[in-house]
């Protein structure tokens, strides 16, 4: 159903960074950065695999309580995840696991980013 979607991020290098180092264990990367001609000034840059699908916008108007859930492939890169994302500045919202109250077979792990934001990293088992 959703394309594409993105967050605004206060601190474009801290998030930046935030980011490729808790992507990195779902195989997401930085895909394309906008040239600031096009976006006044701002950096702008789009995360994914086959192409862009999360976007990170510089921007001093940001608001923590998104919440964004991510694929993996095993509870393994769940692990990865968390781990990545803790030792890069996130802070704990819920360690890696089984989340029985969503469904039997959901493991997941829950960060908050640079921002405020919820990100997590799921997988749905079976």
């Amino acid at each position: 159903m959703i394309d594409h979607t993105g967050i605004l991020v206060a601190d474009w290098a801290k998030s930046k960074a935030f980011y490729d180092a808790a992507f990195a264990p779902l195989g997401y990367t930085l895909l394309a950065e906008v040239p600031v001609e096009y976006t006044g000034g701002v950096k702008v840059g789009g995360y994914g695999k086959d192409k862009p699908d999360f976007w990170l916008t510089e921007s001093q108007d940001v608001g923590p309580g998104r919440h964004y859930a991510f694929v993996a492939k095993s509870t393994a890169e769940v692990d990865a995840f968390y781990a990545a994302a803790m030792a890069s500045g996130g802070k704990d919202n819920g360690g890696p696991g089984p989340r029985p109250q969503y469904h039997e077979h959901y493991y997941g792990a829950f960060v908050i980013d640079p921002d405020g934001n919820n990100v997590e990293a799921v997988f749905h088992g079976g």
